[in-house]
């Protein structure tokens, strides 16, 4: 390595003990991380793009510095979605500096990279404090049955109000309506039953109403209405 001048005629002075970075929480041990392989964890993050059309929800788990697992969840843009397919490829199996150092095809999955990158890094997993960590595959417990993730979708004027379009239970169907035309519940379909009962063999129609459901005051409303035609 070369130095200026000053540097090389300066004596040498001790640094003395050296105590190494402050360790970390990971998976129920306290780590001393000084490479990529020193980490892991399981854990979610959230990106954006430049313009904001879109964000993009990412959940990796991460063992010994290697992308085991990855969900990659987007709304708001259509070609996220492809670049999402495209993300979903890309990491798994990368280290943690290869995935921070590689175009994931989109901002808002970038940006969510980054965001998980600080947080693994410095030991903010949602699995810290958990001995051994969670097991590969985990993340698909956040989607529930049907595998779909959890999205609420809701559009509102103010000259006709709120139209409830998709819940975390599923596609909103119908709304309930009180005598002053407050809302005071709704019907869902699971789409993720309703298709299980079609592979399993079921009429489209019949599991179109075993997969329904309704919430709140249903059976006591006034009126009911599609809120995507009324």
């Amino acid at each position: 390595m070369n130095t200026t001048a000053e540097i090389t005629n300066m004596c040498p002075v001790a640094k003395g003990a050296y105590h190494g970075p402050a360790p970390i929480p990971e998976e129920g041990k306290w780590v001393q991380a000084k490479e990529i392989k020193d980490i892991s964890g399981f854990t979610h993050g959230i990106g954006w793009c430049a313009p904001q059309q879109g964000t993009c929800k990412l959940t990796l788990n991460v063992k010994d510095g290697i992308i085991e697992e990855a969900l990659v969840e987007t709304i708001g843009c259509s070609g996220m979605t492809h670049s999402a397919a495209m993300a979903s490829e890309i990491l798994i199996g990368k280290t943690l500096l290869e995935a921070l150092n590689t175009d994931l095809v989109c901002d808002a999955i970038n940006t969510a990279m980054r965001e998980l990158f600080l947080q693994i890094v410095y030991g903010r997993t949602q699995s810290a404090f958990s001995e051994g960590g969670l097991l590969v595959g985990a993340s698909l417990e956040d989607l529930g049955k049907g595998l779909r993730s959890q999205v609420g979708t809701m559009f509102a004027t103010k000259e006709k109000g709120p139209r409830y379009l998709e819940m975390t239970e599923g596609y909103c169907s119908r709304m309930a309506l009180n005598a002053d035309n407050e809302i005071i519940g709704y019907e869902f379909i699971s789409l993720g039953k309703m298709m299980d009962f079609i592979k399993a063999g079921m009429d489209a129609n019949e599991a179109l109403e075993k997969a329904k459901g309704h919430y709140g005051q249903w059976d006591n409303a006034a009126k009911y209405i599609d809120p995507r035609k009324d």
